[in-house]
């Protein structure tokens, strides 16, 4: 809001928040009387909406309605979408219910358990609204970003007043610490404001402008409020000007990617070119010519921010060679992740077949050879990143929860972009196992790094598992997973469905509700079905009236025996990459879909070292584990007999309802053995058991104890 367009802000203030504005009627006489831009209807929910000008970025067409572009390549407004599934609505609700809530008082230190955050009061001191010091990460500032998010992807689906009210006085103390030149960080500006943009490498500058971006937009698609998004416009275009190739501009890029996609989401709102092409330029600069990094660290003066990064490896940030010409995912995972998100937006807006094929290449190598079963990624507790191939060790494993969510944002657009069911599958893997084990199911406790072994006693600050948190925690110093569940949980309806004129993918089977157009005809898509504990799902499509169009629904890697019933009738099927795909005339249709998905035993490839003679349990999209609460100590020693049938149960009282798997098999018996005795020349002994696996992104919410993924096999020679 500028002063020539809208008079004082002060007066604008005091007129916005003190009268109450019933109808758009009085907008529209508010507007002739002090000069304020018109809202619409549709904007205009409850009384102390903020009025704010058309924003320059907006584009207009010839009707005088805005211009917007896509949310993502083809994905269906959040706002059409009401998530309906008995797995995942308790995870929805609970954002909205309790974690929201629950983080918003973390924000604000109202909480003495856990650790501190200083978020909102960093942002009061950058207002000059509070004296103090800095406090937290050099990034602390998207804690605040992400919060701001995920209520954008929640006012989406439920309207909330006092939560829309109090994210908008969040926004307008934002904008009371940005800069007058559109600068925005607190870290620097009360701690370092000589530093700007000298420190790239470790300065997550670039990192927390992104997560403010995707924030401003989730929450202008959401509310249609301008007010953060002009904030980050101004603070994008301030970027803009200081990066690129001319002269005078620093000629960098981010020591941790995140800014990219944010540009291109504002861009698709904005349809500002400048935006898109500034994300272009960061992802074609990385890796080419004289490292940045090492050559930003000979610079007098320079000041490290992080000791770890001493005798810097520009593999780290993935600035080690072109991205083109990379092969292998290496590196901090969530930065590589990042890029690699912001590459398939570039590939698709470009229509780059180079760098689409770049992206296959990491895709392949990162899915094939460098992930766990459960869809999660950087293996490694040290720097957070990729190591070799098939270097997956269970009861050290890392795989921050940023990471896994970046893999899920990747493969949804590889998915988009190619219309490729496979990327789905790894997708769902990510989501329903990694993403949901991170958060405890009274959504108050966290997990960072995600083990698929886990022996409590083991996990001590002198080993080589101290990040290991055998149990979920309160909150984090360096808090940047907790926030990112959130918006991941809030705008599960992105990975749904993908949309095209005349088309509609259905890419996972989560009941719902959505409106969408096909061929210009308004259509209603109901989703019915209680997967994953079952495999037979409803789909309803109600049009106004007839048209052609076309369905497609994917079919599971792991789902046998498919079948569509359509309108009673069964559909002859032709898979196409993953989808089926029925055409032709479309009205008021009933798709029946099943399938088998029985629980199996999964072997590993046998360069996986650690998993050698070992399997693990899969039924579906869900991972199973054995935890101590159901079979006991050391489960190590146990050895599984693969020749059997999975017996499977449903049990309603157990982790809130959910199917459980029994198999049999052998364990190393302690008899013979004591304290005294640490080896000994014997004979091991067998003893029968019988084993309860219960679903991965469960385990921990019972008593606590050891849990195990991949389990020894028992071979019958």
């Amino acid at each position: 809001m500028t002063e020539s367009t809208c008079g004082s802000t002060d007066r604008a203030d005091s007129i916005v928040y003190k009268r109450w504005l019933q109808t758009a009627d009085e907008i529209k006489k508010f507007k002739d009387q002090e000069g304020v831009a018109e809202l619409s209807r549709d904007n205009f929910r409850h009384p102390f909406k903020e009025h704010l000008t058309v924003s320059p970025l907006i584009q207009m067409d010839d009707k005088g309605e805005e211009k917007m572009g896509k949310a993502a390549n083809s994905s269906i407004s959040l706002k059409q979408i009401h998530v309906t599934d008995n797995f995942w609505n308790k995870y929805v609700h609970l954002v909205k219910d309790v974690i929201i809530p629950y983080q918003w008082d973390i924000l604000n230190d109202k909480l003495e358990d856990v650790e501190t955050s200083h978020c909102i009061e960093n942002f009061k001191i950058a207002a000059g609204e509070k004296e103090g010091e800095f406090q937290g990460a050099v990034f602390q500032d998207t804690d605040v970003a992400k919060w701001l998010e995920a209520v954008g992807f929640v006012l989406n689906y439920e309207r909330d007043e006092k939560l829309e009210e109090l994210a908008d006085e969040t926004i307008e103390l934002i904008g009371r610490a940005q800069q007058p030149d559109g600068y925005l960080n607190t870290y620097f500006t009360i701690k370092e404001p000589d530093g700007r943009w000298s420190n790239l490498m470790e300065g997550h500058e670039l990192y927390t402008a992104g997560h403010m971006i995707e924030a401003a937009v989730a929450y202008y698609e959401a509310t249609g409020k301008r007010r953060f998004l002009e904030i980050v416009s101004k603070f994008a275009d301030l970027v803009c000007q200081t990066f690129g190739s001319e002269e005078g501009k620093i000629h960098g890029y981010p020591g941790h990617q995140e800014i990219e996609l944010a540009l291109v989401k504002l861009y698709r709102v904005t349809r500002e070119k400048k935006y898109l092409d500034l994300a272009k330029y960061f992802i074609d600069l990385r890796g080419t010519g004289k490292n940045y990094f090492l050559e930003e660290e000979k610079r007098p003066g320079h000041k490290r921010i992080f000791p770890d990064f001493v005798n810097y490896d520009t593999m780290y940030a993935q600035a080690h060679k072109p991205v083109r010409k990379q092969r292998t995912a290496e590196g901090h995972a969530v930065r590589a992740n990042y890029m690699y998100s912001a590459m398939a937006d570039l590939a698709y807006e470009y229509q780059d077949k180079e760098l689409q094929q770049a992206c296959r290449n990491l895709w392949d190598n990162m899915v094939h050879k460098r992930m766990y079963i459960t869809g999660s990624v950087g293996s490694s507790g040290f720097l957070e990143r990729f190591t070799t191939d098939y270097d997956l060790p269970n009861d050290s494993n890392y795989s921050e929860t940023c990471a896994t969510i970046a893999l899920a944002m990747f493969g949804k657009r590889m998915a988009d972009m190619e219309k490729d069911a496979s990327y789905m599958d790894v997708v769902e893997r990510a989501l329903y196992n990694t993403l949901l084990s991170g958060i405890a199911m009274d959504g108050k406790s966290f997990f960072y790094v995600y083990p698929l072994e886990v022996w409590l006693v083991s996990c001590m600050p002198r080993t080589s598992r101290v990040h290991v948190k055998p149990v979920r925690q309160k909150w984090f110093g360096v808090a940047c997973c907790p926030p990112n569940i959130t918006r991941t949980l809030a705008s599960l309806g992105q990975y749904i469905y993908f949309q095209e004129e005349n088309e509609i993918y259905v890419n996972l089977y989560v009941a719902n509700e959505t409106e969408v157009t096909l061929n210009g005809v308004p259509f209603k898509i109901t989703l019915k079905g209680n997967f994953p504990w079952e495999n037979k799902m409803t789909v309803s499509v109600d049009g106004v009236q007839e048209t052609e169009a076309m369905i497609a629904f994917r079919v599971p890697a792991y789902a046998e025996n498919f079948k569509i019933l359509r309108n009673g009738k069964e559909e002859n099927l032709t898979e196409d990459h993953g989808y089926i795909k029925i055409s032709g005339k479309m009205y008021k249709e009933t798709f029946e879909i099943s399938f088998d998905a029985e629980p199996v035993f999964v072997h590993a490839n046998p360069q996986v070292r650690v998993d050698s003679a070992k399997v693990a349990v899969v039924k579906g999209p869900l991972v199973y584990c054995v935890e101590e609460a159901d079979n006991g100590e050391n489960l190590s020693s146990v050895m599984v007999n693969t020749d059997q049938k999975i017996e499977e149960t449903y049990d309603d009282e157990l982790l809130e309802g959910c199917s459980v798997l029994h198999i049999t098999g052998k364990k190393i018996s302690e008899k013979g053995w004591n304290e005294g005795i640490l080896y000994q020349n014997r004979k091991i002994e067998l003893e029968d058991v019988k084993l309860t696996l219960v679903p991965y992104c469960y385990w921990g919410n019972r008593e606590n104890g050891e849990m195990l993924v991949w389990m020894k096999e028992l071979f019958y020679m």
